[in-house]
């Protein structure tokens, strides 16, 4: 029966050399058992609902505070009010960092478009969700 070469590169700098390949042990055939894990149940939390959005409204042209802590609908009469929607800088509150954030362009667009419509009322009383 003829033998089966390979070359062997395992040597460290030395150079390969052809060794004889050497045959594989026989496996035995045997059949694996499939085990599975039951997870304990997870328990259901329910989340904790989103407090209100609080806004801060700073004018631009005198950096003076014209609303802070105000909520949704009364940041929108404010906003009714001026001629730009870039007259002001409008800052959101978020809970988890304790700290004011300055609204994006696109979110002082949103509420500027929505200041329209702190007039008429949907028949609820609620005002459109503001993304932010």
């Amino acid at each position: 029966m003829a033998k089966t070469w390979i070359l062997d590169t395992e040597t460290k700098g030395t150079g390969a050399h052809i060794a004889p390949l050497k045959p594989e042990p026989a496996r035995s055939e045997r059949e694996l058992a499939t085990v599975t894990f039951e997870r304990p149940p997870r328990p259901v939390e329910a989340p904790e609902p989103p407090a209100p959005r609080t806004f801060k409204v700073v004018d631009v042209m005198s950096a003076h505070v014209l609303a802070e802590g105000a909520d949704t609908r009364e940041t929108l009469e404010l906003l009714a009010g001026m001629r730009s929607a870039l007259d002001a800088r409008v800052y959101t509150w978020v809970p988890s960092l304790e700290r004011w954030r300055l609204l994006t362009l696109d979110e002082r667009r949103a509420l500027w478009e929505m200041r329209e419509r702190v007039g008429t009322d949907r028949g609820d009383g609620a005002l459109p969700e503001v993304v932010a």
